[in-house]
This record gives C-alpha cells, structure tokens and sequence, in this order.
C-alpha cells in the first residue's frame, strides 16, 4: 500500500494579490474553476494513483461541488479542510494521504494548472533516487540582491540559480519528518523542499517549463486564459409580464408614460430582466429567480438597473465581464424607438459597455398572442461574456 503516490493539492488560500471576490481557485480559467485545470493536469498523470485537495476551512461542500464533481475527476478521494498557513494546509493534506496509503507524496501548487502530465512521471523518477526532488526552471534574467534601502548589493550568479515550482514530490518518511521538525521549532518555509534540506534531504532539481508558473496577479491569470486560447461565452435569456392599470411601465431601465404598467415583484423592467438572464446563463450562473427570489421582501418594487449592477458584480467575482449585450423587446405599445437612446445609455453604464456595445430592438408581434392583445410584454436578450 506504501508505494501509492499521492499528489495533495493545497488550495486553501485566498489569492489576495489576485484581487478577486472569491478565492482564486474558484474563478474561471478556460470556461472551468482554476482548480478544476488544475486537478485536470493530475488527472491526466498516469504516475499519480489519488488526489488530495485541501480546500478553505467550511468550503469541502462548494469545493466538491463546482470544482470536482461535475467534471469526472476521478482520482480525487479526499477534500479536507486547511490551515492558517500553505505549511498548515500541507501537512492536513500529507495526514489525508497517509491515510490512502501513500508511499511517495507529490505537493502540488493549485494555482499552476498548466503543468504538462509528464512532468510529474519525471520529477517522481528524480524523487525515488534521492527521497526528494522539485520541479524548477534556471534563471533566464539577471539576478540582483538589494539592501535595506532598494540599492543593488549585489549581483548573483545566474547559472547557479533556480525558480523553484512544482510538483515536489518526497519519500513518505523524509516528508513527515521534516514536517515533524519545523512543526516542533515554530518555523514556517515557503515550499516543501525547504522543511526537507533543513533535516538533511538531498533535493533533485528537475526541469519544468516557463509554461508552468503559478497564476498570482491578474497579469498571470490573463496569460494563462491566453495560454489556453482564451474563450467567450454566449448566454440567452426571456423574460414576459403581465400589463396592469396602476403600475409604473419602466423598460431598460427608463420609465415611460402610457396608462399601463408591467406587474412584477420588482420594478418588472422585463428587458432588464432578460438581459440579466441572458448574463447569468452565459456565464453558468442560473437565472434571477436563483439570485432574486420573488419569495424575498427585500426585492419588492426594486430597481432592476441596480440588480443588473449586482449581477455584473456576481460575474466579477467568477472572473466574467459584459461584452456584448441585445435585447428585443415584444410589445403592442407603446412606440418604443424614440427611447431608444436612453435605455441604452442606462444598460451600458450598468453594464460598463459603451452604448455601442448594447443593441435594442422591438417587434409587435403583428398583433398576435397575448402581446399582440396587450394583456402583456416580453423580452428576449442574447449577452456575451468574456474574461476580465
């Protein structure tokens, strides 16, 4: 059983400097969670006999949820929650794998999920020599050290400097000892290979790849999209309401007079409505009834313009912005191309498109149906997204 390899998977972080809602593992690389690329590379390594991910402490069920579950990731038998620090979240990982039987354990970085599958066979052959070996890549530029005051102190030899990466992979034992010490000293180190050299361990370096970095800034996500080519998405979204006396008719976001209103929990702005859901479904998100319930007071008689500004939001958080947006709205009356300009000009500011980015158009149906009887009025809307 001991001469199982495990790769564990520390995804317990939040990505600060990424600058996200969410954490990073979560936002979208290529159509699909960051960490679901991720475990893909993993998959796909047939060195690899199972999977651990530490996820953040309360986030096992999301974690299974959106980044596992749909997407046939077979190898991962275990989510467990994490620790305070990348060391913490390591060695809850390392006991899961202890559990599975692991005899050599590969630490793998979450957010480098262009890891070629190969790479992993390597660095384990480079492992089973020495206990211990990493996958790194040599300096490319010139190296300088500063001092306290950011003046140069020093140049360093390039040819003997590497950039460390993953996958790490260590002997079982070698790994839990050096885990054991730096638990006992207080002492925390910025990856695996430095816990083992501090125990004795002999470190193999292995080549990596510069395609092989981890995803930190907006500027690493935007290459790695880059990277995979990149991807649009395209969402539709209908919306229909009934018309009543008494009711105020708002359209786009534009209040309009005529003696009938549109009858909705909201504002019932029924182009709104559909263009929002036209943005959630592009970017997989479900609808407005999932993010707006009817069923909730805090919603009754709201702007819809400012529930488009919080889907708009929501899609930043996941890593989407608005490119494109139109919408056709179904109506008997009244004349709705005088307007156009303005309603325009409110979806684009929500939307953060130039109005030119928004296109409206409206069609009375020819007077059939329940539009054509003015017993109400729909919309239909198409939105394209793309990654921010």
């Amino acid at each position: 059983m001991q001469s199982k390899v495990v790769a564990v998977v520390p995804a317990a972080g939040f990505g600060t400097r990424l600058g996200g809602a969410r954490p990073k593992q979560f936002l979208s690389l290529g159509g699909r969670p960051l960490l679901t690329r991720t475990l893909m590379a993993l998959e796909a390594a047939a060195a690899l006999s199972a999977v651990v991910v530490v996820c953040p402490p309360g986030a096992e069920d999301e974690t299974r949820e959106s980044c596992i579950a749909p997407y046939g990731l077979s190898k991962v038998a275990a989510v467990v929650p994490g620790g305070a620090q990348r060391q913490d979240s390591v060695a809850a990982g390392v006991a899961a794998a202890i559990e599975l039987g692991a005899g050599w354990l590969v630490i793998h970085d979450a957010a480098r999920p262009l890891a070629p599958p190969e790479l992993f066979a390597r660095v384990l052959a480079a492992a089973q020599e020495t206990g211990a070996a990493i996958a790194a890549a040599p300096a490319a530029d010139t190296v300088k050290r500063s001092d306290a005051g950011g003046l140069v102190a020093a140049t360093l030899e390039r040819s003997e400097l590497w950039l460390v990466q993953t996958p790490q992979v260590f002997e079982r034992g070698l790994l839990l000892r050096a885990l054991a010490a730096a638990q006992e000293e207080g002492y925390y180190a910025t990856d695996e290979a430095g816990l083992v050299e501090r125990v004795g361990g002999k470190v193999r370096l292995v080549m990596g790849g510069r395609d092989n970095f981890k995803i930190t800034t907006p500027e690493d996500l935007a290459l790695a999209r880059g990277l995979l080519g990149g991807e649009a998405r395209v969402g539709q979204g209908f919306d229909a309401h009934r018309l009543e006396p008494g009711r105020r008719l708002v359209l786009a976001g534009v209040e309009l007079e005529h003696e009938v209103g549109l009858l909705g929990h909201s504002d019932a702005d029924v182009i709104t409505h559909a263009v929002m859901d036209a943005l959630l479904a592009a970017a997989g998100l479900g609808d407005i009834g999932q993010m707006f319930p009817d069923s909730d007071p805090a919603f009754a008689g709201a702007d819809s313009i400012a529930l488009l500004r919080a889907v708009v939001e929501r899609l930043a958080a996941e890593g989407w912005r608005p490119a494109q947006v139109s919408a056709t709205l179904l109506a008997q009356a009244p004349k709705i191309a005088p307007h156009y300009p303005a309603m325009r000009a409110r979806l684009a500011e929500a939307l953060g498109l130039a109005p030119g980015e928004v296109n409206l158009a409206a069609s009375t149906t020819e007077g059939l149906g329940f539009v054509g009887r003015q017993e109400g009025m729909a919309a239909l809307a198409t939105a394209r997204v793309a990654p921010r």
